[in-house]
């Protein structure tokens, strides 16, 4: 990412991405959260503790050396309570696919319970699988292991299913797989991966669940990437908006971030950028051009042209166009800010 923010704490639709990878869980029955943290790790886990789901709990752990995704989840593991309840599971994901969908979540946990399988990996069907581990399936379409790329054969690269590094294991089995991971590849690291081989060569049951939409599996490497996800987040969060009931003259030129509210009959013209966690009431017309930062907004107000940063603005109040309210600055109901006012406060 060239940057001195660590890459899960790097904001898509004003959130942090890692929180939209905890956000996926929402579906599932977690009884607990293990955060594995590495580069800037008080940055990280502060953030959490702020800003996660209250009614999750989690635990943080520290990987203090680098040694693959193996090592990673070994590490992991210590964060859970020490039993070894053989009907308890782990699911496995990475910090930075922040477009997976709950319903997802749930399907691959449904899916791997119903097989009564070891593991079960979430796989996805690419047209260009270069870079991404490729999924060997054996008899019975059983997943016998995956390979990745720089250690794959010219037979192995040409398969287009792909692992997403999201799984399902079964976490009496678990430990033991981890124990026998060798870091004999060219990477000279623990390969997560190659613990689907290990579980398989033991008689377990390993199976995948294709995903619908590749894109949910999409990683965040860099700032071009980060974009993508943006993008597409973006979408999501606009079409749920308007099939709840809000006007948006022109989607594509609409920025709404995801701890937004809206209510019913909100109309939002082009240009809108909505950050942070605005919340707009009942009937009220934003824009065009507008830039609200946390301000809150009454019942049938408008906000044309303007900017607003942390204010409050009354039910039928009437801003701009052109105006600036600055942190602080309240307008009461009814009330009229006039062209090229820069409000700082309470309006009289």
């Amino acid at each position: 990412m060239h940057s001195v923010r660590p890459k899960p704490l790097h904001l898509l639709c004003g959130r942090p991405m890692i929180l939209h990878v905890l956000d996926a869980m929402a579906e599932i029955d977690v009884t607990r959260v293990v955060v594995v943290v590495g580069h800037r790790a008080e940055w990280v886990t502060k953030t959490l503790v702020q800003h996660a789901p209250s009614s999750m709990q989690i635990e943080f752990v520290e990987q203090e050396t680098q040694s693959g995704t193996g090592d990673a989840l070994a590490v992991g593991l210590t964060g859970l309570p020490d039993d070894d309840d053989e009907e308890e599971d782990v699911v496995v994901l990475p910090g930075d696919t922040p477009l997976l969908r709950p319903q997802t979540l749930a399907a691959l946990v449904r899916h791997h319970r119903a097989a009564d399988a070891g593991a079960t990996l979430l796989t996805a069907e690419v047209e260009d699988p270069r870079g991404y581990g490729r999924v060997v399936h054996g008899k019975d379409d059983v997943v016998c292991r995956i390979v990745e790329e720089v250690d794959a054969t010219e037979e192995e690269q040409a398969i287009t299913e792909i692992n997403t590094s999201i799984y399902c294991f079964r976490r009496s089995i678990l430990a033991p797989a981890l124990r026998r991971l060798s870091p004999a590849n060219v990477q000279g690291e623990y390969y997560l991966t190659d613990a689907v081989g290990v579980l398989f060569s033991a008689g377990y049951r390993v199976q995948s669940l294709v995903l619908r939409d590749p894109m949910e599996a999409a990683g965040v490497n860099d700032r071009a990437q980060l974009a993508v996800a943006e993008a597409e987040l973006r979408d999501r969060i606009n079409e749920r908006w308007m099939r709840r009931g809000v006007t948006m003259w022109d989607p594509e030129r609409t920025y709404v971030d995801a701890e937004v509210h809206l209510a019913t009959d909100v109309s939002l013209l082009p240009g809108v950028i909505l950050r942070g966690r605005c919340v707009v009431g009942e009937g009220s017309e934003i824009g065009p051009n507008s830039n609200l930062t946390d301000t809150t907004v009454g019942r049938r107000a408008t906000v044309s042209e303007s900017i607003c940063d942390r204010a409050a603005i009354g039910d039928g109040a009437q801003i701009g166009p052109f105006c600036v309210l600055r942190p602080g600055a309240e307008v009461p109901d009814r009330a009229v800010v006039p062209p090229h006012t820069v409000v700082e406060g309470p309006v009289a």
